[in-house]
Parts: C-alpha cells; structure tokens; sequence
C-alpha cells in the first residue's frame, strides 16, 4: 500500500485494504493483518485471524479435540 506501507500477497487483498483508506468500507472498520479482509465487529475479525495463525481455542470435553 503506497499509503501506510502494508504488503499484501494478492491484488485482490491490496485492493480491499484501499477501500479502507478511501472511507468505501467504512461499515467494516476492522482489518486482517494478514490479508486485508475487512468486519463489521472485532470478534467477527478475531474468529477470522484464527485462520492464518491456527489457533483453535475450543477443546471437546468428550474427546479432546481442538477446534
């Protein structure tokens, strides 16, 4: 991004991450930091990064499985 200097692996990521600087997406005020996704809610945002650092919080009590 030519302005605050984030790098995106795709165009398509780069191209969102604008929309926030230009105020088009100003009803999803929370970005991913990894691939410029954009929420509505800062929880919606947090479930999502889950998937890029693969964090699973959530164990089974019957099993043990993480999710």
């Amino acid at each position: 991004c030519l302005l605050c200097g984030k790098r995106f692996q795709t165009q398509s990521a780069l191209q969102q991450h604008m929309e926030v600087h230009a105020g088009v997406r100003s009803d999803h005020p929370y970005e991913c930091e990894f691939c410029g996704s954009c929420f509505r809610d800062e929880s919606t945002l947090k479930g999502h990064k889950r998937i890029h650092t693969g964090e699973k919080p959530y164990e089974c009590n019957g099993c043990g499985k993480k999710f």
